[in-house]
């Protein structure tokens, strides 16, 4: 449903970003579960509404397990509840660990393509750090939409995940020289479009100076960067309120400085033309990731599967629909 549909993805996304700056969404804050004996592993609840033309409301469950990358499984995995805003009913149960892949490449694409508009050209250098398969699905939603790049850059603390990543771009087809760099600094330094995608958690890029040439960064996974770096820079969230929290990035600058300044404004405000891109300082988005865009999109691949007849239906999945009971006087099935 979502493959090779990257460009109607974006237009979701954005559609969804439209509308909860339109404040046409609810989107509470998340609730992050953690373990006293696993204090690196996560499960983060995501309850959301949103209307305009998507109208469902839902929930998403998403689990961060960093050690299972090295059982050789993916980090993260994901169920999506969709419930009818009619009833409250739940009427869908998704996997949601590729629409939660999607939506985050969708809205990273998009943040790239409109923080660059104001630059003479599109960024023909892309340096990847991080590897995993939200990387893989920032590129495929780059390139899905538009993007064509001169060289790709890799950097990944296991140089195995990064000699994996660049066989898989070499199976993709993707252009452009491929390029393994043993030091982040180096791959940042050689590149007009930065992309973090990493299980990091407290910053390990300290250095201004490594962005000196100004490039637009996509903070996808919020941790990498420290406080002197945001200071340096242009920053845009996708929601102030969300992302100044569990110690992102943007948090620690907060809590560093004692106040917002540093904050140039939302994604939204870029949108709509409200705010204004910089092109004099490295320009980073941070995006905490909102629950109103896994609806959007999961709302997307219900309908699909519905409207094409694939829906699978667990029939009296709710016992009681009837006030009073069903079936005998006592409530019990005959």
């Amino acid at each position: 449903m979502l493959s090779g549909n990257e460009k109607h993805t974006v237009e979701l996304v954005e559609s969804a970003y439209r509308a909860h700056g339109a404040a046409q969404t609810v989107n509470p804050p998340s609730y992050f579960l953690r373990f006293p004996d696993r204090p690196n592993s996560r499960i983060i609840a995501l309850p959301a509404s949103i209307g305009g033309e998507t109208q469902v409301d839902g929930l998403k469950w998403i689990s961060s397990f960093p050690d299972n990358v090295a059982a050789g499984i993916p980090r993260a995995s994901a169920v999506l509840l969709l419930n009818d805003q009619a009833t409250g009913y739940p009427l869908a149960c998704l996997e949601s660990s590729i629409i939660s892949a999607a939506r985050t490449a969708a809205s990273a694409a998009l943040a790239a393509d409109r923080l660059t508009r104001a630059r003479p050209e599109r960024p023909r250098r892309v340096g990847f750090i991080g590897t995993g398969l939200i990387a893989r699905y920032i590129h495929t939603y780059l390139t899905g939409t538009g993007w064509t790049f001169d060289e790709v850059g890799i950097h990944d603390l296991s140089v195995e995940h990064a000699n994996g990543y660049r066989d898989y771009l070499a199976r993709s087809g993707a252009h452009g020289s491929v390029t393994v760099h043993e030091r982040a600094e180096d791959l940042i330094r050689s590149s007009d479009l930065v992309v973090f995608a990493t299980v990091a958690a407290t910053p390990h890029v300290t250095d201004p100076d490594w962005f000196a040439h100004k490039p637009v960064v996509l903070n996808v996974s919020l941790r990498d960067l420290a406080p002197e770096v945001l200071l340096a820079s242009a920053n845009f969230l996708d929601d102030i309120e969300h992302c100044l929290k569990a110690d992102t990035s943007p948090h620690l600058t907060e809590q560093a400085t004692g106040n917002r300044d540093f904050i140039d404004g939302t994604l939204y405000d870029v949108l709509t033309g409200r705010v204004a891109v910089p092109t004099d300082r490295p320009v980073v988005f941070s995006p905490f990731g909102l629950g109103v865009l896994d609806l959007a999109v999961g709302k997307y691949v219900y309908d699909k599967v519905r409207d094409g007849g694939e829906l699978a239906v667990v029939d009296d999945f709710f016992y009681e629909v009837e006030r009073y009971g069903r079936g005998n006087v006592s409530g019990e099935r005959p």
